[in-house]
């Protein structure tokens, strides 16, 4: 079974490369999230408004237990559908924020979807415009003096904290059928540069004796598919899922297989490509929605890590998207 499921990994990844090419490469930079299932939108814009619910979503993960200043990772996320000109759409933000080291990294992002049905099901196509916030902690760099590598007054390393901004654009399109979907979508599509500056503007100058420092984006790739299948005469449905992403230097897949009963708690299992094992489990109680995955290293970070901790909550409530009073009728007594 493993093995099919990773030939199948395999055939997605080679199918997307063919699909998508880069002119350039960068290393990928958006937060890892093992429920990315729970929160599409934060990975294809054009997830958003699939159901009638005005959908609120958001979480926290703690990678890679036991290392100092490994990744923590924030996010959240709200979408909604709408009408106009008595055509679907779509609407949401989105943001995150993930610090590694002494970066740290925060996106906001508007989505607006265009929904056409097609073959039974329906196709969505989103825009993404945002902003990209970069920042680095230089104040906590300690520059040794005392031996052979590095040097105290080494000026390509900065000192102080340094802080930029840059516009940033993201697409994508999906396609939800009754038991199934699949998105592709890429974000950072122009690869933004951002030119980080100290508090007092110092540091993107280009005068004599300034440097200039700079963090460029990642343009990255994801493709996303899952089903919802319940099995017949049982109060069980079945929800497999699968991620692959790739910024064309470095390409990984996840795939998913979980349960759920009567539409209340799921549990499932998942393997990250050569990084991690996982399992999650989640509840739906009226119209809130609470999950927790663990994450158990498989790769060498085994032996200085206990593995990472997630958590997501969310609410959603329903909207009313039918004409205004296409009811409406007189009263008998008026009559």
């Amino acid at each position: 079974m493993m093995k099919l499921l990773r030939k199948t990994a395999i055939y997605i990844i080679a199918g997307v490369m063919m699909l998508l090419m880069a002119t350039t490469a960068r290393a990928q930079t958006d937060p890892q999230f093992s429920q990315y299932y729970a929160v599409p939108t934060f990975y294809n814009p054009a997830a958003v408004g699939r159901t009638d619910f005005l959908n609120i979503r958001g979480g926290g993960r703690m990678q890679w237990v036991g290392i100092d200043h490994a990744p923590v990772s924030f996010v959240l996320a709200a979408d909604m559908p709408f009408k106009f000109i008595g055509k679907r759409f779509g609407t949401g933000l989105v943001m995150s924020q993930e610090s590694i080291g002494l970066y740290k990294t925060l996106t906001l992002n508007a989505q607006i979807a265009f929904k056409l049905k097609k073959w039974g099901g329906e196709f969505t196509f989103a825009f993404q415009p945002g902003m990209y916030d970069q920042a680095f902690r230089g104040s906590d760099v300690k520059l040794p003096d005392d031996d052979d590598y590095h040097q105290g007054t080494d000026d390509a390393i900065p000192t102080q904290d340094l802080h930029g901004t840059a516009f940033d654009i993201g697409a994508g399109v999906w396609y939800e059928h009754r038991h199934w979907w699949a998105g592709l979508s890429c974000t950072h599509i122009t690869s933004p540069s951002v030119t980080l500056n100290s508090d007092g503007g110092g540091a993107g100058d280009t005068g004599a004796g300034q440097h200039l420092y700079e963090f460029q984006a990642g343009r990255t790739v994801y493709f996303m598919a899952g089903g919802n299948i319940p099995l017949k005469n049982t109060l069980f449905e079945v929800m497999p899922s699968v991620l692959v992403k790739s910024d064309f230097t470095f390409t990984t897949a996840e795939i998913n297989a979980r349960a759920r009963y009567r539409k209340f708690l799921s549990f499932g299992v998942g393997y990250r490509w050569n990084d991690a094992v996982t399992a999650t489990v989640a509840a739906e109680i009226k119209n809130f929605y609470i999950g927790y995955s663990y994450d158990y290293p498989v790769s060498a970070i085994a032996k200085a890590s206990s593995g990472s901790h997630e958590i997501m909550v969310g609410y959603r409530l329903k909207l009313n998207l039918g004409e205004k009073n296409k009811n409406r009728h007189k009263s008998i007594r008026l009559m």
